[in-house]
């Protein structure tokens, strides 16, 4: 089994705040055997990542967060960044176009943009796995909504900490059944289902710092547009 982390943001996401190598860096020294950079909309990071990750001993996966009509959802072995704004049947197809698997993250949060709100329950059961736990939730309600849907419909489970800082990566980690330590073994076994979920709640205190933090930077980064 490999550890995996599957949603972490670095600097290039309007609400990251860290370099890449920092990413990296943590997700080596918690023991993580491969890590996702899933910025919002945006893909050159990861790909920076994935490219380096060797470096930290680890598997980079190249992987965005991308903002569809209805909400988020983690596009995971792509190649190009899939346009956002798009409808969610679109948006899926899109990234399986490339030879992506999409992963819903946070699907019954409405405040995160989850997604579960604004489909139907065919449409949400037609992704390739659900997050079913994020450690950015204060309660623990919506990821328990979101295992019971995947369990009644068959859906492969992850599990992503959401790090918007670096120190945040690894809280929650998906665990995969891989045939071997690369980053097409590991979607083929999130893809197959050979996968558990592993993590910890990231601390409210934090959780509120890192939501400061994002927001500071979005406001920082609007004045910076509009000069």
């Amino acid at each position: 089994m490999l550890s995996v982390e599957l949603h972490a943001h670095s600097a290039l996401s309007y609400d990251g705040r860290d370099p890449v190598e920092l990413l990296l860096e943590q997700a080596a020294a918690v023991g993580l055997d491969a890590l996702a950079v899933t910025d919002h909309d945006e893909i050159d990071a990861s790909i920076e990542a994935a490219e380096k990750a060797p470096d930290y001993g680890l598997v980079g996966i190249v992987g965005m967060e991308v903002t569809s009509a209805v909400g988020h959802v983690l596009a995971f072995g792509i190649e190009e960044r899939v346009e956002s704004g798009l409808p969610f049947d679109e948006t899926l197809d899109r990234i399986r176009d490339q030879g992506g698997i999409a992963v819903v993250p946070h699907p019954f949060q409405k405040s995160r943009h989850g997604v579960a709100a604004h489909i139907s329950d065919e449409q949400l059961a037609s992704a390739d796995a659900l997050e079913v736990y994020n450690s950015r939730l204060f309660t623990g309600r919506s990821n328990r909504q979101a295992e019971k849907f995947a369990v009644r419909n068959g859906l492969p489970m992850t599990a992503g900490s959401d790090a918007h800082i670096s120190e945040m990566v690894g809280q929650a980690v998906t665990e995969v059944g891989a045939d071997e330590r690369s980053a097409a073994a590991i979607l083929d076994g999130i893809a197959d289902g050979r996968t558990s979920v592993v993590g910890k709640r990231t601390p409210w205190r934090v959780s509120l710092r890192q939501f400061g933090g994002g927001a500071k930077r979005r406001a920082l980064r609007a004045l910076d547009a509009l000069r």
